[in-house]
């Protein structure tokens, strides 16, 4: 599973026995994977100061969450055909991001120990922010230059009554710049094709005898010229629709065919040249996200454990990863019931739902007598 539980317990005698008992009932019964998560020390400043940090840090935690997911997405729909390869570009320091998580260590270098919390904090929020500027700014313009291509592209798709022809006919097929003669396009039901060829030449007068030409076709009918004089038009057009044959309205710019052709060029160009280094910055892009993500997981355990357990700071961090989902409700009983007695009031109401307690609040879905935090990256996968 690529679900992650992230607790911990005080460092006392008392509760290192009950960290052993839980790893052996839970290694016995196969319900998870449980490791140390090592948190280094830092410099804890006034309990005030941790508990405005503690609503800080979960506010970033949600926005680190949301931003790795978005980027995640976007490495998909970049790699549009090859997306069943995306998880090939979705890793932490160069590799899987569970491997990243349980062998998780923190990087004294990006973010110092030593500086306060607070500083911290805000070394990764600004390192944040300026990732989903980027993220925003390269991904709109990325995505402008698809969306301008496949509008191009649409028009070469569809029916001959909806489609751009300009990639079809040619000017050859036309009688062009002539002051008398016109050559029309029209659409003939494909039952119809020998009506049109016994009749095409009747339907008005001034039509050009054995002008007619097939020029293209699709599952419903196909694409012919006439050439006619420009003063029959409208009634030529009037009899065809009566025949059922659809008069196309196009008239023949070579110069807007060729526009139309170099744009496609171009476009197509333009997203050849914007897709590699986009995919790159991603890729590089989500591991620090990713990383800051884990990092923010663990100032969270270490600002809640003070918070909850007290000074001077002494409690141990272990990440579980549930074998299965059908064994996380059993694992969560364990848990329960191994640290029941570091809140004995709320492990009751958790471990027997049935029992209320007036004045007490408590979900047996948000609270337990642990510290712990979620890590799910299922929806990465």
């Amino acid at each position: 599973m690529s679900e992650f539980w992230l607790i911990s317990a005080p460092g006392d005698r008392e509760n290192l026995q009950a960290l052993e008992r839980m790893n052996t009932v839970t290694s016995k019964s196969n319900l998870s994977y449980n490791t140390k998560f090592a948190i280094p020390d830092f410099k804890v400043g006034t309990l005030d100061s941790l508990v405005g940090l503690s609503d800080e840090l979960g506010k970033l935690d949600t926005f680190a969450e949301s931003l790795i997911r978005r980027m995640a997405q976007s490495v998909v729909e970049v790699m549009e055909d090859s997306k069943g390869k995306a998880q090939e570009h979705l890793l932490a320091n160069g590799v899987d991001l569970t491997s990243f998580v349980t062998h998780f260590e923190w990087d004294m270098a990006k973010y110092p120990a030593k500086q306060p919390l607070v500083s911290v904090v805000d070394t990764i929020a600004k390192q944040l922010a300026q990732i989903e500027t980027d993220l925003k700014s390269r991904t709109a313009a990325y995505n402008t230059l698809k969306t301008n291509l496949e509008n191009l592209e649409k028009k070469s798709m569809g029916n001959l009554f909806t489609r751009t022809l300009s990639d079809i006919v040619s000017k050859e097929d036309f009688v062009l710049d002539s002051e008398y003669l016109v050559t029309l396009l029209v659409i003939v039901p494909k039952p119809n094709y020998s009506q049109w060829q016994k009749t095409y030449e009747s339907l008005s007068d001034m039509v050009v005898p054995r002008s007619t030409k097939l020029i293209t076709e699709d599952k419903e009918g196909g694409l012919f010229t006439v050439t006619l004089f420009r003063k029959v038009i409208e009634d030529f057009k009037s009899k065809a629709r009566e025949n059922k044959f659809t008069v196309r309205e196009f008239y023949y710019d070579e110069k807007e065919i060729k526009r139309e052709r170099e744009e496609m060029a171009r476009l197509l160009s333009d997203k050849k040249q914007q897709y590699g280094p986009l995919l790159r910055w991603l890729k590089v892009n989500f591991s620090e996200a990713f990383i800051a993500w884990i990092h923010i997981k663990a100032l969270r355990v270490f600002v809640e454990s003070v918070l909850r357990y007290g000074l001077p700071v002494n409690f141990q961090a272990v990440l579980l990863q549930p074998h299965k989902k059908s064994s996380a409700k059993r694992l969560r009983e364990v848990l329960n019931s191994v640290f029941r007695h570091l809140d004995e009031v709320a492990a009751t109401s958790i471990l027997d739902a049935s029992v209320e307690i007036p004045g007490l609040q408590l979900s047996n879905q948000d609270y337990f007598p642990y510290v712990y935090f979620h890590i799910d990256l299922s929806l990465l996968d």
